[in-house]
């Protein structure tokens, strides 16, 4: 009985924590992000109310939309060709040199999109012919039919290897680079898409 009941308690905690536990999470990183983002618009809303009669809530909301403008303007700028030759002196003579700052910034476009040709593809790789399947993307295809491959590490797919392989090494795949991001963060789990695909490609050919 007593083991019973102690069998019953600690299931019962564990199953409370897998419940609370990813809400608790959740909530700490967006409070993390809400007071980030309110305090870098402190001095805007501290100006705004200290200029206006305006409530501290509707500063910061003014604060957020003239950042918002901020960004666009400099974004329609660097489209031009004066702000992209003025954008690549500053980056060159000064944001490259800041430790991360290349890292930081791949990171930034791939969550937004900006730079979707970073990897073109993923593919499965059998290095070496050996049947042991990894999980790469494709960042450039040569004269020859060969490519050149990035076979990241889980959970952290910014890190891996690059492979040059002869095209029947390559197995390239209908997945998204998105789902195939999230397999290799959950370290392998949602992987069926990548097999699936390959194995439909092995039928029609």
């Amino acid at each position: 009985m007593v083991a019973r009941l102690k069998r019953f308690f600690k299931t019962s905690v564990i199953g409370g924590l897998t419940v609370i536990l990813p809400v608790a999470i959740l909530f700490a990183v967006f409070s993390w992000l809400f007071n980030f983002i309110t305090g870098l618009l402190q001095p805007i809303t501290n100006m705004i109310v200290a200029h206006s009669r305006v409530k501290e809530l509707l500063a910061d909301f003014l604060g957020l939309l003239i950042i918002v403008l901020l960004c666009f303007v400099v974004g329609v700028v660097v489209r031009t060709g004066v702000g992209r030759i003025l954008h690549s002196l500053i980056e060159e003579k000064f944001l490259k040199i800041a430790p991360g700052y290349n890292l930081i910034k791949e990171t930034v476009l791939q969550i937004l999109g900006g730079k979707k040709h970073f990897f073109s593809k993923v593919a499965l790789v059998d290095i070496g012919g050996s049947g042991v399947l990894m999980t790469a993307f494709v960042t450039d295809e040569h004269q020859d039919g060969s490519y050149t491959v990035f076979v990241p590490t889980a959970p952290n797919p910014t890190t891996g290897l690059i492979f040059h392989l002869p095209a029947g090494m390559v197995f390239v795949t209908q997945v998204s680079v998105e789902e195939a991001m999230r397999s290799i963060i959950s370290c392998g789990v949602g992987s069926s898409p990548l097999i699936d695909s390959l194995l439909k490609t092995r039928k029609n050919t």
